[in-house]
Parts: C-alpha cells; sequence; structure tokens
C-alpha cells in the first residue's frame, strides 16, 4: 500500500497499519526514510508561522528557516532514536521487541500525524496564536500518542 493510504488509513486502523507495515522485517533504510520524511514534513509546516513571525517582527526569514531546518532535520532525528532506544529498553523489561519494530513504531506514529501539523501550521500562520492554534497541537500530539501506543502494542505482538 502507498505511504498516503496507509497514513489515511492510520487514523481508522492504527494497529492493522503498524502490524503490516513492520510485517517486512527489519529493514532500516525504511525506518530512516519515515523518520525523515515525518521531520521534513513537520519543517515544512513550520514554515507559515515562521513567515508571520518574520513578517511581525520586519526580520528576514532566511535565518528562521535555517534554525528550524537544522533543528527539525539534523537534530530531531537524533532525539527521536533515542526516545525510541528509551523506549525499546522498557519494552525489554516487559516482554520484549526488537529494536527495528520499537523505533518504527514512533517514526510511523510522527509520519502519520503529519496531516495533523501541515493544519496546525496553516493555522498558526494565518490565524497566529491562540486557543485554536494550541487545539490543534494538542490534537496533534494526542494523535501521536495513540499511533505511537497502537504501533508499540503491534510490535510486541509475533509476526505473522
Amino acid at each position: 500500500m502507498s505511504v498516503t493510504r496507509d497514513i489515511l488509513a492510520t487514523y481508522r486502523h492504527p494497529k492493522a497499519v503498524a502490524l503490516r507495515r513492520q510485517a517486512d522485517g527489519p529493514r532500516e533504510e525504511r525506518a530512516l526514510a519515515v523518520l525523515m520524511a515525518a521531520c521534513i514534513v513537520i519543517f515544512v509546516a513550520q514554515w507559515p508561522r515562521l513567515s508571520r513571525e518574520a513578517h511581525l517582527a520586519e526580520t528576514e526569514l532566511g535565518p528562521l528557516l535555517g534554525g528550524a531546518l537544522m533543528g527539525w532535520v539534523f537534530m530531531a532525528p537524533l532525539f527521536f532514536y533515542a526516545v525510541a532506544f528509551v523506549t525499546q529498553i522498557i519494552l525489554m523489561l516487559f516482554g520484549g521487541t526488537t529494536g527495528y519494530r520499537a523505533r518504527m513504531a514512533l517514526f510511523w506514529a510522527l509520519l502519520a500525524g503529519s496531516p495533523l501539523i501541515l493544519f496546525q501550521g496553516l493555522i498558526a500562520g494565518f490565524i497566529g496564536p491562540g486557543t485554536l492554534n494550541t487545539t490543534f497541537g494538542l490534537i496533534w500530539l494526542a494523535a501521536i500518542l495513540c499511533f505511537w501506543l497502537a504501533g508499540l502494542m503491534a510490535a510486541r505482538q509475533k509476526p505473522e
């Protein structure tokens, strides 16, 4: 199934999609590609907000975009790998799973939440800070947590 169809299917049946995506066996290049795609989408979602901030402060947009690029595309993947490693250690204490499956659960949750973060970025850019922006940020975080937990439950199951 294509990535976009899997993203849409994740909103209906997150555990089934996680099982299907983890069934191919450990493919570290795929996990890295999913993580990098998620981080790039999150970086792109920051553009409207950063453009608004640059316009209101009457400053250049380039340095703001450069900082967001450095943070989301180069630093965030390292952070997410560390979070996945800690998750793997915790799961090993309670029954175990492979490191790949623990990583893929987190990375896929981030990519599956990309439509929500893109919409939240538009809200931040056009409306600015406020209740609606905060609400969609919390909805994005809740969706990522739900998808991540579903992926972790799928990771604990034996592959078919």
